[in-house]
């Protein structure tokens, strides 16, 4: 009798989820459009390279970012899909010494961003004991997602990521509502609520619905948000010193680049703590 292995099926082997730009060709630096803001002291249009791009694809002012008006830079984070649609897409051909790939190259690099920020909330999601009933769908969107990563710049064109997105979001969304069902106690609900400048110090938001609300420059010190979900919550300059982010839902590096911490700042062990939060 054969023996029938009982293991759950292995999940696909991922790309990188965290920015190597050593490996890219500066993509953020040159698809991207800014304008001129609090955020960027200049306006760029997309496709043009930022004039602080050296010729070996590095920044000219990278430590003096924020100092020189470049705030944006510091906080945006491509979830590794720089590296991924240079160095795997494009086989490591970069746009300068073959300029017939810029306009492909270019257009494929917000869609695998999308694609790999997607891949990094369902791993997250698969993490998640409590949603162990969705494992099985969260499995088979993330064997899904990673092999639409690997296909050629046509095929990236082509995809309909915003359909893609729209089932997946239905699972974290299900994900996130079995994880916050386990806090005690009424949970609060502020999905794509106007909390900008809220003055929230000190609150207990663990469990809370925070999708997509807009605290920027919210005063969020000591607030407890563990087991909150935060997917898509803006937190540009909100005051996180001394908040509890730990077990947060689907926190990402940007969300916390864009606010202000401190050392008591307490965020989950996969994330990384700003250079410029407060050191003392």
């Amino acid at each position: 009798m054969d023996h029938v292995s009982t293991r759950p099926p292995q999940p696909p082997a991922l790309p990188l989820l965290q920015a190597d730009c050593s490996n890219c060709f500066a993509l953020c630096c040159v698809a991207l459009p800014f304008a001129k803001s609090h955020d960027f002291a200049v306006n760029k249009p997309a496709g043009t390279p930022c004039t602080n791009l050296r010729e070996d694809f590095r920044c000219g002012i990278h430590t003096r970012l924020r100092d020189t008006g470049f705030q944006g830079c510091t906080v945006f984070d491509c979830f590794g899909a720089g590296q991924q649609v240079s160095q795997v897409t494009f086989g490591g051909r970069d746009w300068r010494t073959r300029p017939e790939t810029r306009a492909e190259m270019f257009d494929a690099f917000p869609v695998m961003r999308q694609l790999h920020e997607l891949l990094f909330y369902v791993a997250e999601a698969l993490t998640l004991p409590a949603a162990a009933p969705l494992h099985a769908p969260l499995r088979d969107a993330l064997a899904e997602t990673s092999a639409h990563t690997r296909a050629d710049a046509a095929a990236l064109a082509d995809l309909d990521v915003g359909a893609l997105r729209q089932k997946i979001n239905t699972l974290l969304l299900k994900s996130s509502e079995l994880v916050r069902a386990k806090v005690p106690g009424r949970k609060k609900n502020h999905r794509g609520a106007d909390l900008m400048g809220a003055r929230l110090a000190g609150a207990d938001l663990r469990g809370a619905n925070l999708r997509g609300a807009y605290l920027i420059a919210a005063d969020l010190g000591r607030a407890d948000l563990r087991t909150a979900d935060l997917i898509g919550a803006d937190f540009r300059d909100a005051d996180l010193r001394e908040a509890d982010l730990r077990h947060a839902l689907f926190l990402t590096q940007a969300q916390l680049n864009a606010a202000q911490g401190s050392p008591g700042t307490r965020i989950p062990p996969h994330l990384s703590r700003p250079t410029h939060w407060a050191q003392g």
